[in-house]
């Protein structure tokens, strides 16, 4: 624990209505604070404390669409998917229990003016040691049969890639931190920040009560903009809604790999006997407030998602929408995360996932556990620099090397 700074003191603690001591405080129990937990109890602390406002997993982590895949084009993000990815495939050893991981493939086609960046991006994967090729059409149409793929110019495939169960995985990862000691309270809703001098001591719940800390971890997706900001801490992290579709194929289909459709900008996935089909145009948010939003897709989300998955999916000419639902990423400016220390001494941020959250989860909690317990990443290819809340404020946002034209954002 030598990253770890001295506890609050007595001055911090006197007067604390129904309060306590820990050497961390994680708000926020979704999948990133519930890695957070897990791995900080790896490293030897065990007095962690997770306070979650809701139920553990009850956010933006079940609504995640769940898929996995290591194809990012910033090579950090990329190196953490790796590392996720291989925790996902050993999770019943690692955590003591499967997590939903199916692992059906990934598939990414892009169109004529990205086949460069795909082949840029495939190359500095396959750099970090990930599993990842370039397949042609034909090798794309075996994985794909009902689907029209001659607009796209080029794909890229990883074999070890496809979805699992966010809400699963968190919970597992509960359950593993509590095993070693950390505890978790739920409907514990955090209102604020204890601060004393210019460093934080502890967070004050809804009920009153206290908790002083020598560390506060702040993973609370899109509301940890909200609590930090009283300390004067400017995180730029906003909620925007994203509606994902259910669609009845309208015949039985076989699993098939994770299509990335970077031309008709969406994402589809086998979910049982359905389809589960997300948006990957961002270029126009739909910033929303995480409590009060639609949660269901509205009639231009569902058509506009209707007339793309027809456009690539002609071979089901039956295929109906079943259901829908929404969630909210909590998104950056560059959308990539923000994580490390903010502000005050003893405040640490962990938020702005923007939508990678899951797929990059266990690495995000060892990253956070190195930084604080060692003050740098143990990992050769993680660089924690690279997620430094002040690179919004030095305007050097955290850009793919190779981005592609339409889906920047994303990737």
């Amino acid at each position: 624990m030598t990253g770890l700074p001295g506890g609050p003191g007595p001055a911090a603690v006197r007067g604390l209505t129904g309060g306590c001591v820990v050497d961390v405080v994680v708000v926020g129990g979704g999948i990133e604070g519930a890695a957070t937990a897990w791995a900080l109890t790896r490293r030897g602390v065990r007095d962690v404390l997770v306070l979650e406002r809701d139920t553990v997993g009850s956010g933006g982590t079940g609504k995640s669409s769940g898929v996995v895949r290591c194809h990012y084009g910033v090579p950090s993000l990329a190196a953490m998917a790796w590392q996720s990815l291989r925790l996902f495939e050993q999770a019943e050893e690692v955590w003591g229990q499967d997590v939903g991981f199916r692992q059906s493939g990934y598939l990414v086609g892009v169109g004529p003016e990205n086949v460069r960046a795909l082949e840029a991006n495939v190359a500095a994967q396959r750099a970090l040691g990930i599993d990842t090729r370039l397949v042609d059409h034909d090798t794309a149409a075996e994985m794909w049969p009902a689907a029209e793929l001659k607009d796209f110019a080029g794909f890229a495939y990883e074999a070890r890639g496809g979805h699992g169960d966010a809400y699963r995985t968190c919970h597992a990862l509960a359950r593993a931190a509590k095993r070693a000691g950390a505890r978790i309270r739920q409907h514990a809703r955090v209102v604020s920040l204890l601060t004393s001098g210019d460093r934080v001591t502890g967070v004050r719940l809804a009920d009153g009560s206290a908790v002083a800390a020598a560390t506060v971890v702040v993973a609370a997706g899109p509301w940890s903009g909200g609590l930090v900001a009283p300390v004067g801490v400017d995180l730029p992290v906003r909620a925007m809604r994203e509606p994902v579709l259910l669609v009845a194929p309208g015949a039985p289909l076989a699993e098939s790999p994770v299509l990335s459709d970077l031309v008709n900008l969406q994402y589809v996935r086998t979910e049982g006997p359905n389809l589960l089909v997300g948006n990957s145009d961002l270029a126009a948010p739909d910033w929303a407030d995480p409590d009060r939003y639609a949660n269901l897709a509205t009639p231009a989300e569902t058509e506009r998602a209707a007339l793309r998955f027809a456009a690539r999916f002609p071979g089901l000419p039956d295929a109906a929408f079943a259901t829908s639902y929404a969630g909210c990423y909590d998104a950056t400016p560059d959308f990539n995360p923000v994580i490390g220390p903010a502000g005050p001494e003893g405040l640490f941020v962990a938020a702005g996932f923007s939508g990678h959250g899951f797929k990059i989860a266990p690495a995000v909690g060892t990253l956070v556990a190195d930084l604080l317990c060692e003050g740098a990443s143990s990992h050769p290819d993680i660089r924690g620099t690279d997620f430094r809340l002040e690179r919004f404020a030095e305007g050097r946002p955290l850009a793919s090397r190779h981005p592609y034209v339409g889906a920047g954002e994303m990737r």
